[in-house]
């Protein structure tokens, strides 16, 4: 069974279409060793899973990258979706001291940023949008109906053990097809819980949800964790910053750590293993 997947459909009747995003051991991997909070997690789940929403409709070599910044004590939550579907993600945060009602009382007043990256041409399109709203779901709401120039629908769920995302968008001619029809299956789709999407089927949580509703389904894409150990790319920046700041780094604190929070890796580097460095170039 797939259980880390993108569904695109289509209500053939209805001129609307949606994506339907669920991730489990990605999104696992993906907080393997952060220890966040159950609502920094939840919060770090909402964007990703609006991040490969965004990812999956994007063509050739694209890459998405989401980033919600802050004045609270949750100052950044970056997520990251290529073309092919390889996502990594992370949440910066200072721990609250008290109880924190809603979402945006987390991340105070701030900004939205979605950046759409050619990877081939180096070419790159950036959309800036303030945080309006007092959820995530909210905040996004507000990006989608600036940037789509088009009615949406979004739902997002998300714990430490499961993420899911329900997008549809309403095409040109749909109140003509049926008046009722996006009143109908926005009605449906709010109903969605992250508990009915573990372990299921697309197929079948799509017609759970929508039961007397006639779609199209495409084909399904798998969901991947990506954020490889690479050491090979630490030392050659490390020779970029040349042996003599390297080696100062080195003299006043025993050792070299990079740290690379995106991927939650950590290089350390002692005085053998900088000499070796710089002695082969």
């Amino acid at each position: 069974m797939q259980t880390d997947y993108v569904q695109r459909f289509l209500f053939e009747n209805l001129d609307i279409r949606g994506r339907l995003v669920c991730l489990t051991g990605a999104w696992q991997r993906m907080l393997d060793g952060r220890g966040y909070p159950e609502d920094i997690a939840a919060l770090l789940g909402h964007t990703t899973a609006l991040n490969v929403l965004l990812g999956a409709n994007q063509k050739g070599s694209g890459r998405v990258t989401l980033q919600v910044q802050g004045s609270g004590p949750v100052r950044l939550l970056v997520a990251d979706c290529t073309a092919e579907l390889q996502i990594r993600g992370m949440a910066s945060f200072r721990k609250p001291e008290s109880h924190f009602p809603s979402e945006r009382s987390l991340l105070g007043n701030g900004r939205l940023s979605v950046t759409l990256e050619d990877m081939k041409s180096g070419q790159f399109y950036q959309s800036l949008v303030p945080l309006e709203g007092e959820t995530l779901e909210q905040i996004f709401e507000h990006y989608l109906a600036q940037s789509e120039q088009a009615t949406a629908f979004l739902r997002l769920k998300a714990d430490s053990g499961a993420l899911c995302g329900l997008l549809l968008e309403k095409l040109p001619r749909a109140d003509l097809r049926d008046p009722d029809g996006w009143n109908r299956v926005t009605h449906l789709a709010s109903t969605l819980t992250l508990d009915e999407t573990r372990d299921a089927q697309p197929y079948d949580l799509l017609t759970r949800i929508f039961p007397e509703e006639l779609m199209r389904v495409f084909r399904l894409y798998a969901v991947e964790y990506h954020c490889p150990y690479d050491e090979s790319k630490v030392k050659d920046m490390l020779l970029g910053l040349g042996r003599q700041e390297v080696e100062s780094i080195l003299a006043e604190q025993g050792e070299v750590v990079i740290r690379n929070e995106m991927c939650n890796h950590e290089y350390r580097f002692d005085a053998k293993a900088i000499g070796e460095l710089f002695a082969r170039h």
